[in-house]
C-alpha cells in the first residue's frame, strides 16, 4: 500500500490527540492528497456525504503485542489486541469516522478535504477515504464491552486569558474539548504534577486538581 494523503492540525505530537475520533467535533483538519492522487474526478459525489471514513498508519508505534493495557481500565488491566483499538497492532492501521467539512480547491495542492473531529496527528498517512453510509453503518442495538462499564467524567477546564489570547476562538474551543477528557494516563493522579502538550505551535502545560484542570503556556527558559 501507499499513502494517497496525509492530514495536517495542529497536534504535532501524539499526546493531547483525541482517544476516539468524534469527542473533539471542533478540531478542525486538512486531508491534502499526494500528487498522483489530486484528481478531481476521484473526489466527484463525495461531497454529498456528511461523515467519511479515514483509513490511516500508525506512523509511530512500533511491534505489536497480543494484549494491551487500555486507559479506560486504568492502565492495569490487559485485554486481547483485537478488543481494543491500541496503535500497537500486526498490521498499523487505524480507522476513524470524520465529518466532512468540505471540499476544497487549495491551489498548488488540487482539492483538499476539510474534516472535523479526527483523531490523527500531523502528518498522519492516509492509505483510503471511504463514504459513511448511515443505513450500513450505523447500529444503535450495537453493545460496548468493557468501554460502556468505564465511563469517563468529563473534568472541569480553566484555561489562563494569557494562552486563550494566543488561540483564536475555535482553537480555544477545541482546546478546551481535549483537555475536559483528561489527556494524562489514566493510572496518573497527582496534583502537584504538571504536563504539557504541544498544540497550535505553542507547548501547553496543564495541571489537574478535584476534576479541575488549568491550563497555561509554558514558557521558553
Amino acid at each position: 500500500m501507499q499513502p494517497i494523503a496525509y492530514i495536517h492540525n495542529d497536534f504535532p505530537s501524539k499526546f493531547g490527540l483525541p482517544r476516539q475520533a468524534g469527542l473533539a467535533p471542533s478540531l478542525r483538519s486538512k486531508i491534502v492528497f499526494e500528487p498522483a492522487f489530486r484528481k478531481a474526478e476521484a473526489l466527484r459525489g463525495l461531497e454529498g456525504f456528511s461523515h467519511i471514513w479515514l483509513i490511516w498508519g500508525f506512523s509511530e508505534s512500533e511491534g505489536w503485542s497480543p494484549t494491551v493495557r487500555p486507559p479506560r481500565l486504568g492502565g492495569n488491566v490487559r485485554m486481547g489486541v483485537f478488543a481494543t483499538r491500541s496503535p500497537f497492532r500486526p498490521n498499523p492501521l487505524g480507522l476513524s469516522c470524520v465529518r466532512l467539512e468540505s471540499v476544497e480547491n487549495d491551489g498548488g495542492n488540487g482539492f483538499v478535504l476539510i474534516v472535523s473531529g479526527a483523531d490523527l496527528m500531523d502528518g498522519t498517512p492516509i492509505y483510503d477515504i471511504k463514504p459513511y453510509l448511515p443505513g450500513a453503518d450505523s447500529h444503535p442495538e450495537a453493545t460496548d464491552g468493557f468501554v460502556g462499564q468505564n465511563r469517563q467524567t468529563l473534568l472541569e477546564v480553566e484555561i489562563a486569558p494569557a494562552l486563550a489570547a494566543r488561540l483564536s476562538a475555535r482553537q480555544v474551543e477545541t482546546l478546551r474539548e481535549i483537555l475536559s477528557q483528561d489527556p494524562r494516563p489514566a493510572y496518573h493522579d497527582d496534583p502537584s504534577r504538571a504536563y504539557g502538550l504541544s498544540y497550535a505551535g505553542l507547548e501547553i502545560g496543564f495541571t489537574v486538581e478535584n476534576n479541575h484542570l488549568k491550563a497555561y503556556e509554558k514558557l521558553a527558559t
